[in-house]
């Protein structure tokens, strides 16, 4: 067992950066993640199922939302595992805190400012000429002036991290490092040793649970490694069957089998769909 706990899990990700004991290393990794000019000094953690008004609208799960002193808001997810139509969800999440804003009355529409960090266990860009760690995203017009300011996105694709210990500089390069390796550690290494990485270290040290905290997390790290093993080997069976094959009947078939096999494990229609390139309908159709 590791020392450590993983920190792609949605246990160790909300245990490190979701409780308001440890919201000081969240305000710290934003900081290191978020734009200088919008540093924040402290947050307010809200409720991370947000209802849309109207009962019909579907509703969404954020991992982390939180409001910072000048009541901006932001939403910290991480996102385990590839999926369609990301940037579109992307942009669904930042919508509630945008409609949360809007006032009965006479009201002049102003907002206040929205981030969204998203931290991707994944690789999102497939064109090497577009492939960034760090993409920070605003709103800008044809000639790439600001037009909205109050709106930014940013995507950390962590594949793409490959600093040693000995590269790293900055803050966010520390983070990063500390995410990506957490779970590998065995001891604090010597550029870490410094107040908010020990206290992390301290919170993520998995032999320091109780009983029942240890049990809900090694199900939570079960349940992730499931994922990503289904995943994988969907992907490697799909190859190997279309390269024995070599025929499109022969492809097909592969993909409705893999695709039965995963719905029956329970895997989420958006990751069996980009395992297997089936539509929604047809894996609905699969018994």
């Amino acid at each position: 067992m590791s020392r450590y706990i993983n920190p792609y899990t949605d246990f160790g990700f909300k245990k490190l950066f979701g409780e308001e004991a440890n919201k000081d290393l969240l305000v710290d990794f934003l900081n290191a993640v978020l734009p200088p000019e919008n540093r924040v000094a402290d947050l307010n953690f809200r409720n991370t199922e947000q209802l849309p008004s109207n009962t019909v609208d579907r509703k969404a799960i954020l991992d982390i939302a939180c409001v910072g002193e000048n009541n901006e808001s932001f939403i910290v997810e991480m996102q385990k595992a590839k999926q369609l139509y990301f940037k579109d969800r992307a942009l669904f999440c930042t919508s509630f805190p945008i409609q949360q804003q809007g006032q009965k009355g006479d009201w002049n529409y102003k907002l206040d400012p929205i981030f969204l960090v998203a931290i991707l266990d994944f690789e999102y860009d497939e064109a090497n000429e577009r492939r960034k760690l760090h993409r920070l995203v605003t709103l800008k017009d044809q000639d790439g002036d600001i037009f909205f300011d109050k709106l930014k996105l940013i995507f950390l694709q962590m594949p793409f991290f490959q600093l040693k210990e000995s590269e790293l500089v900055t803050q966010k390069d520390k983070w990063l490092y500390f995410l990506k390796n957490l779970e590998s550690f065995d001891e604090i290494p010597a550029i870490l040793r410094e107040p908010v990485f020990e206290k992390a270290f301290n919170t993520a040290e998995y032999i320091k649970f109780p009983p029942a905290i240890q049990e809900a997390y090694q199900k939570d790290l079960t349940a992730y490694r499931d994922n990503n093993n289904v995943v994988e080997t969907a992907r490697q069976e799909g190859l190997e069957e279309g390269e024995a094959k070599g025929l499109a009947a022969g492809e097909a078939k592969g993909k409705i089998e893999t695709a039965r096999n995963l719905k029956r494990l329970g895997v989420d229609q958006e990751t069996i769909s980009k395992a297997t390139g089936l539509s929604a309908s047809e894996i609905d159709r699969l018994n």
